[in-house]
């Protein structure tokens, strides 16, 4: 019983984070969702692509059933998979990542918690593993990089929140005021620190 609480939600939350990730792309252009917003050029939609290829090797790969979705061999990653190509468009990208939900859900849905996997890009002992393990690490990968896509939306146009009904009008005024606090505050602690 446990176990079926275990891996319902984890996968929950899975799929929680997924939609999070997606509605960070909401209503942005081409350009906003792929260009470079940090310094070593993390950008939306390259973070969508790359959790994207994450569940295609953990709940494929790692468990007998490989992905329908092309990918290179693992042992030939590259980077590519964290940012767009001029041919692939935001609507392709999107559409690879459902497909990848819909093949990862169907691996979740088939095997038990306990079902024994290998991940040959893990080092040994830690290779052999489980669908428990893959289900936590998945969801970390997918909660850390949902949160930087918090963080880089956040800067592009100030939008915030997990989910759209949870969103609130952009109030720039009560924002610039509260950022304000936290620098006087900064400030404050830094100097009478040294």
């Amino acid at each position: 019983m446990i176990d079926e609480f275990a891996k319902d939600n984890l996968h929950g939350r899975l799929r929680r984070d997924r939609e999070a990730l997606l509605w960070k792309l909401d209503g942005l252009s081409e350009y906003d969702a792929r260009r470079p917003l940090t310094a070593t050029g993390t950008n939306l939609l390259g973070l969508v692509k790359h959790v994207a290829t994450v569940e295609a090797r953990y709940f494929g790969e790692v468990f007998g059933r490989p992905s329908p979705e092309p990918l290179p061999r693992w042992q030939d990653a590259d980077g590519s998979d964290l940012w767009a190509a001029e041919g692939e468009t935001l609507d392709q990208v999107v559409g690879f990542y459902r497909r990848t939900w819909e093949h990862a859900d169907a691996t979740i849905d088939a095997l038990p918690i306990d079902a024994p996997g290998r991940v040959p890009w893990w080092p040994e002992p830690y290779a052999d593993t489980n669908l428990f393990a893959v289900m936590v690490h998945v969801l970390g990968e997918s909660v850390r990089h949902a949160g930087h896509a918090d963080i880089l939306r956040e800067g592009l146009d100030g939008r915030t929140g997990l989910r759209p009904e949870h969103e609130k009008r952009i109030d720039e005024e009560a924002r610039a005021a509260h950022r304000a606090t936290l620098e006087r505050a900064a400030r404050t602690a830094a100097s009478s620190k040294g």
